[in-house]
Parts: C-alpha cells; sequence; structure tokens
C-alpha cells in the first residue's frame, strides 16, 4: 500500500476533547491532517483546535444521539467539507456488578461504544474506500481479549468493535483503505473520572501518546495488520489469554477487578 498522504487527509476523529483522541489530534496535526474534532464539550474542542498548526472544524455533538452518523453527514455537507479518514475513539465505561447498575446508563454505553462506531463506520466508509486512500481506526481495548467481571459491558462492546474492525479490514482488502483497530491497556486519561479508579485492576497506566503512536506506526507499514495491542505487556496478556480456557482466563480477571 502507498504511504498515507496526512497533508492530504481530513480525519474526522470523535471524542477528541480529551485523553487518546486529543493525542491523536495532536499528533495528526503535526503530520499536517486537516482536523474535524468531534465530542460534546465545545470549550474543549475550542481550545485544543486553537492550540493546534492545521485546519481544524469542531462539532460538539452527543454521539448517543440515534443517527450520530447521519447528523455528522449533514454538518459536514452543510460546511463543504469532505472526510477522507476517521478516528473512531469516542467511549466511556461502567464499572460495577451488572445487577447492579443502572439500565439508561449501559444503554448509554451500548450507543456510544458500539452503535456509533458502526454508525459512523457505515456513513463514510463507501466514500473511503472509494477514494483509495486513507484510513479508518477504530478505538477497542484490552479488555476486547476475554470475559471482564465488574465491566461486562464494556468487555463486550470492544469485543464488538475488534471484530468488526477486523473484519472490515478484510472487506477493505485491495481498495486501499488502512483499516485498524486499536486496543490499549488502562491508559492516563479522564476515562478513570467516570468509570472509577478501580477500573484499571491496579494495573500500570500508560500514556495516551505511547497509545496513539503505536497506531500512527501501524499505519506506516507497507502492509498494516487488522488490529494492534497498544504496549508489550499488554501484547504478551493478549498472546498468553489464548493459551488458557475461558474460564480460567474469566476468573483470572474476576480476581483481578476483585468482582
Amino acid at each position: 500500500m502507498n504511504p498515507v498522504e496526512y497533508r492530504s487527509e481530513t480525519v474526522l476523529v470523535t471524542g477528541a476533547s480529551s485523553g487518546i483522541g486529543a493525542e491523536f489530534a495532536r499528533r495528526l496535526a503535526a503530520r499536517g491532517a486537516r482536523l474535524v474534532l468531534v465530542a460534546r464539550r465545545r470549550d474543549r474542542l475550542a481550545a485544543l483546535a486553537a492550540s493546534l498548526p492545521t485546519e481544524v472544524t469542531v462539532i460538539a455533538l452527543d454521539l448517543t444521539t440515534p443517527g450520530a452518523g447521519a447528523l455528522l453527514d449533514k454538518e459536514l455537507t452543510t460546511r463543504g467539507i469532505e472526510v477522507t479518514s476517521i478516528v473512531n475513539n469516542a467511549g466511556f465505561a461502567t464499572h460495577g456488578a451488572f445487577h447492579t447498575e443502572d439500565p439508561q446508563r449501559l444503554a448509554a454505553e451500548i450507543a456510544l461504544d458500539v452503535t456509533s462506531v458502526v454508525d459512523i463506520s457505515r456513513t463514510f466508509i463507501e466514500r473511503l474506500r472509494s477514494r483509495g486512500s486513507g484510513f479508518l481506526i477504530n478505538v477497542a481495548s484490552m479488555a476486547a481479549y476475554q470475559a471482564n467481571p465488574t465491566m461486562a459491558v464494556y468487555g463486550a462492546t470492544k469485543a464488538f468493535v475488534l471484530h468488526f474492525t477486523e473484519a472490515l479490514w478484510y472487506e477493505s482488502r485491495g481498495t486501499g483503505l488502512r483499516v485498524l483497530a486499536l486496543s490499549p491497556g488502562a491508559t492516563d486519561t479522564e476515562f478513570f473520572s467516570v468509570a472509577g479508579e478501580g477500573a484499571d485492576g491496579g494495573t500500570r497506566r500508560m500514556r495516551a501518546g505511547d497509545v496513539v503512536e503505536t497506531a500512527l506506526s501501524a499505519l506506516d507499514r507497507r502492509n498494516p495488520p487488522p488490529s494492534v495491542v497498544a504496549g508489550r505487556l499488554n501484547q504478551i496478556s493478549a498472546a498468553l489469554v489464548r493459551l488458557i480456557s475461558r474460564r480460567q482466563a474469566t476468573v483470572l480477571i474476576g480476581r483481578l477487578m476483585k468482582a
């Protein structure tokens, strides 16, 4: 595949107001890409946009809204902007025993972590494929590789994102579109302000910059893989969990999370 020409790209980044999404914005801007930043907090997006050395469009939108992909497409069309690459990063987690969780909160979690990813991908992917370049990155998680007691819904949503994205990687072969699932482990971001500090299971947290660099380094390959895990220890963990039974993996994670 030809190298990504970032100066020719207009990249839509969701969940861009903080953490991994904001770091994607910084790294992509440094490579010369134009950006469309999407999140709920307009003030945070505007502050980030003002700090970046590139053309940036800010769209404040709650991506749990039904039909978010069509809403984004309509807004971009009105502004005369053509998106050529996408980073689906927006997401959040609930942490606690499933039977105690607020059903509406769980529905919002699924809407953001799964439905918006599918909706946005489907809205734009035909145009991305026909252009013959660019990329679609969907942010999954180490939680995708096994069941996650106390984070049952989050782990399931990220397993969906991982498998969904790897399937799109295969379907997009030969089109010139790079498709990649990125699986971080615990990362030092605002994620834990929502999920709770205990949601990291006591593991060491990565830096957002290292997570994003993992994805961009994969895109730089001549033949990018369908998915990458950020962090050497996380890569080892993802490999090892396949060597034990699903029962053993679930018990192990349950004990780690003190379920």
